[in-house]
């Protein structure tokens, strides 16, 4: 119930400095100097001895139930384990589905974030699939999401890309107006997630929706940003107006295509697309495929959560950002993307998702809704099964 974090130098994510953080009963209390445990309580005392602490990390595109399958059958993806989340200093994720949205259901991305919410940690997801019209619960965008708490928008909506549907000009505004009133009546983002492929002028289909329409660039968060040069060259404009989410699994495998994800922030920000615009998701546990020229699968790859953190980390210690700066796309800017509005700061009111790191940045333990889950760099809870 009471857990006091002493001495920590917290970025919240602005600096603040060396400060205590006590949480009650998986919110935090309080953030100041000198605090202690209310005497004749028990809790636990956690010792930052001066180490940077920052927020859990909001990880907004993940296969939380498995992807993949472009290679047939066996190359489907397992389920995220939550020894992963944990390990990368994620303590929210947003799952979806990908390509698969024929085998695979939003019924199993829901019944997986409720049972990481059971295991401690927070989890949302997106309806709908690759496909138009999107594959749902209730047999409508808007509906699921106003009457199904975990369901935040609808997505990974494929566009630009061979796998997708092709969706034209009007069928993405009403999928994206439904998104919207769905969110309205139920106090959501009811964003739409949408997944670019390698086509050339990625953005052209969601300038056309929102020249078409009333709505707004921000009704849309699109992903794989920096999949390549002329999409990522794109993206430099485009955020200018909307949000840009960069991809941090897939640079290791295809470091010939990506714009590795820590230089792209930068790059970003120097191009002037603010910070607030830009973030950063994992697309853990989907499949991460490479096609040659026929079209063909050549290579095929699996994310983890933990690529955001790693992103993050060198971000800071190889390209000078500083850490605040950093931390801001994997925290603040998805909770206010998203309206998840007690994650993403270290503050009185907010959700106890916490992450100690040590002095070359290595996180050594984690907080999930004021429950340690990580201490000294080793998992104190684990998924089932696991």
């Amino acid at each position: 119930m009471w857990l006091l974090i002493k001495h920590g130098d917290l970025f919240a994510p602005e600096h603040v400095g060396l400060t205590d953080i006590l949480v009650v009963a998986g919110t935090i209390a309080a953030v100041g100097q000198s605090l202690s445990l209310p005497s004749g309580v028990g809790g636990e005392v956690v010792d930052a001895e001066g180490a940077p602490v920052i927020p859990g990390l909001i990880d907004a595109h993940v296969h939380i139930a498995g992807g993949g399958g472009e290679g047939g059958p066996a190359s489907r993806t397992p389920e995220m384990k939550l020894s992963h989340m944990i390990e990368g200093g994620v303590t929210s994720v947003v799952g979806c589905l990908g390509t698969d949205g024929f085998t695979r259901t939003v019924e199993s991305v829901l019944m997986k974030a409720k049972a990481l919410k059971a295991q401690g940690v927070s989890a949302w997801i997106y309806t709908g699939s690759y496909q138009v019209p999107p594959p749902t619960i209730t047999g409508e965008v808007g509906r699921d999401i106003a009457l199904i708490e975990e369901v935040v928008g609808v997505g990974e909506i494929a566009l630009s890309d061979h796998r997708s549907s092709v969706p034209s000009k009007h069928e993405l505004i009403r999928i994206a107006e439904e998104a919207r009133v769905g969110g309205m009546l139920g106090g959501k983002a009811g964003i739409v997630n949408i997944h670019l492929g390698d086509a050339a002028d990625p953005f052209r289909p969601i300038h056309e929706a929102v020249s078409g329409s009333e709505l707004s660039y921000r009704q849309f968060f699109p992903t794989h940003c920096n999949r390549n040069n002329y999409i990522f060259d794109d993206a430099k404009e485009y955020g200018k107006r909307g949000w840009v989410d960069l991809t941090a699994s897939s640079y290791p495998y295809f470091p010939q295509y990506e714009i590795k994800p820590s230089i792209a922030i930068r790059e970003l920000m120097e191009a002037g697309v603010p910070l607030e615009h830009i973030t950063m998701t994992s697309d853990g546990n989907g499949s991460l495929p490479d096609y040659d020229e026929s079209g063909n699968l050549i290579q095929l790859e699996m994310g983890l959560p933990s690529s955001v953190f790693r992103e993050i980390r060198e971000a800071v210690l190889q390209d000078g950002l500083p850490l605040d700066t950093a931390i801001a796309v994997g925290t603040k800017n998805p909770a206010e993307v998203l309206r998840l509005n007690r994650k993403g700061v270290v503050a009185p009111g907010k959700d106890a998702d916490i992450v100690i790191l040590s002095e070359n940045l290595e996180i050594t333990a984690v907080i999930a809704m004021g429950n340690l889950v990580m201490r000294g760099g080793s998992l104190i809870r684990k998924g089932a099964y696991e």
